[in-house]
């Protein structure tokens, strides 16, 4: 059975980053970016109250949109991940503990790496897709060279200094798509700032594909 993971990214290769997000603002944040076309939103764990905006987001969306955690550095958190009903599991550095705890539950798998031996160790644990973090570091003739040596099927998804003045030159060198951070949300952000982001990204890529 195709991956849900898959499914969404297809849809739309852009994952909405909402770090820093309060769990009473969660909702609608994540609404306008939903309606703007995302359909895999992440909530990081550093963020406030980070599992109770995950489990609101997951009440809110059911099965038509992937809510996840991001900034997750154990396989304890994600057992709670999964309790409070998210389906996605996306780390910062590359922890085969992490991938394989998520693939158990379930979960869909996007471990950050950088490397060529920790991305292809990370498809080997059963990774989803990776994420290139952070991207400042690895810029698009980087990004080219690793899409040289690494499995076709497996989605690179550059992730840090995101927007819409690189997009197109990480495409390009073989991304497969896009985490979006402070690009499309910063906490404090009136809903209608967001919605304007997300819309412009969604748009972008849109040309891009």
């Amino acid at each position: 059975m195709e991956c849900r993971f898959t499914h969404f990214f297809n849809i739309m290769p852009l994952i909405g980053i909402l770090r820093g997000i309060e769990p009473s603002e969660a909702v609608a944040v994540a609404d306008a970016v939903v309606d703007c076309g995302l359909r895999i939103v992440e909530v990081p764990l550093n963020s406030p109250q980070a599992l109770r905006s995950i489990e609101h987001l997951a009440k809110r969306f059911g099965p038509d949109v992937m809510i996840g955690a991001g900034t997750v550095t154990s396989v304890a958190e994600v057992t709670a991940v999964a309790e409070a009903g998210g389906k996605l599991i996306v780390t910062p550095y590359a922890r085969g503990a992490i991938v394989e705890k998520a693939k158990e539950l379930g979960l869909a798998a996007i471990p950050g790496a950088l490397s060529p031996t920790e991305i292809a160790e990370m498809a080997d644990c059963g990774a989803d897709a990776v994420k290139i973090f952070p991207a400042e570091m690895a810029t698009p003739a980087v990004v080219k060279a690793l899409r040289a040596v690494l499995p076709t099927q497996l989605p690179l998804i550059p992730v840090g200094g995101i927007d819409t003045g690189n997009m197109a030159a990480y495409w390009q060198a073989g991304a497969n798509g896009f985490g979006l951070g402070s690009a499309l949300y910063r906490p404090g952000d009136p809903i209608d700032k967001v919605a304007q982001n997300a819309a412009l990204l969604v748009a972008c890529v849109r040309k891009l594909s």
